[in-house]
C-alpha cells in the first residue's frame, strides 16, 4: 500500500476539482445520481486521509455557479445529497478533528441547505485539525468581481486610499481571505481546465491531473498525487 510523503513535503493546502461522477455512472449504466452518491464516499475518504497525513486545508469544488444551469432534477438531487452530507457527516468530522468552512455565494443555496450548513459549521468550529472548505455556488470570476466591488465601496466611503490597493489588499477581499493559497490542485477525470475555480489563488499552485474519475479517487490515488507533489521543486517564478 502506498505511504504518505514525509511531513515536510505534505502540501499545506490542497484544492480539488471533483470531476467525473456522471461519466462513472454512465459507464455502469446507472443514473447520474448514483455517481454523485458514490462521489460522497470519495469525499469522506479523502478528508480522512488528508487529516491523517497532515494537510491543513482541503478545498473541494462541490458546486459551481454554472452548475445551477443543469437540469432542475439533477440540481435538486445534488442539493439533497449536500444537505444529507452536511447533517450526517458531523460525527465523522469530529472523529477526524475536522472543522467545516464554506465559500461562495452561499445565499444562493436553498434555505434548508443554508441552515444545515450553518449548523454543521457551528458544530465543528472547535475542532483543531484539517479545515474542510466547501466551495458552494462558487465561481472564480464572480469572486473577483465581488472583491472589486468591495474595494470600490471602501474607497468611496473614505476607508481606503486607492493608492493602497495592491495584491495583498485585493486578496483580503476574496472569499478565501482567511486561508493560504493552495499548494496543490488536483483534478480528476483527465480534463485539462480550471473550470472557473480559484482563478486568483492558483497563480503558483502545482497542478496534478489524473484520468481517474472522482468516485474511484480514493486513498491510493490521493497518496500518489501527494507523492508527485513531494517530488516537485517550487520556484514561484524564480530561478
Amino acid at each position: 500500500m502506498a505511504s504518505a510523503p514525509e511531513k515536510s513535503k505534505i502540501p499545506r493546502h490542497v484544492a480539488l476539482i471533483m470531476d467525473g461522477n456522471g461519466r462513472w455512472a454512465r459507464s455502469r449504466k446507472m443514473l447520474r445520481a448514483m455517481g454523485h452518491r458514490e462521489g460522497v464516499e470519495s469525499v469522506r475518504e479523502i478528508v480522512r486521509v488528508g487529516s491523517e497525513v497532515g494537510v491543513e486545508f482541503l478545498t473541494l469544488y462541490a458546486f459551481s455557479v454554472e452548475n445551477w444551469q443543469r437540469p432542475a432534477a439533477e440540481v435538486a438531487t445534488l442539493m439533497r445529497f449536500l444537505e444529507s452530507f452536511l447533517k450526517n457527516e458531523v460525527p465523522e468530522l469530529h472523529r477526524n478533528n475536522v472543522r467545516l468552512h464554506a465559500i461562495g455565494r452561499l445565499n444562493d443555496l436553498p434555505k434548508r441547505v443554508q441552515a444545515q450548513l450553518h449548523k454543521s459549521i457551528e458544530a465543528t468550529k472547535e475542532n483543531t485539525g484539517l479545515t474542510l472548505i466547501l466551495a458552494l455556488s462558487y465561481g472564480g470570476r464572480v469572486e473577483i468581481v465581488e472583491a472589486v466591488r468591495s474595494l470600490i465601496r471602501e474607497v468611496q466611503e473614505g476607508r481606503l486610499d486607492a493608492a493602497q490597493i495592491d495584491e495583498n489588499a485585493f486578496s483580503h477581499h476574496l472569499y478565501t481571505r482567511y486561508y493560504p493559497d493552495p499548494d496543490l490542485l488536483i483534478r480528476t477525470s483527465g480534463e485539462m481546465r480550471l473550470s472557473n475555480f480559484l482563478l486568483w489563488q492558483l497563480s503558483y499552485t502545482e497542478i496534478y491531473v489524473t484520468k481517474t474519475l472522482w468516485p474511484d479517487f480514493r486513498r491510493a490515488e490521493f497518496l500518489a498525487a501527494l507523492a508527485d507533489y513531494a517530488g516537485r521543486q517550487r520556484r514561484f517564478g524564480k530561478v
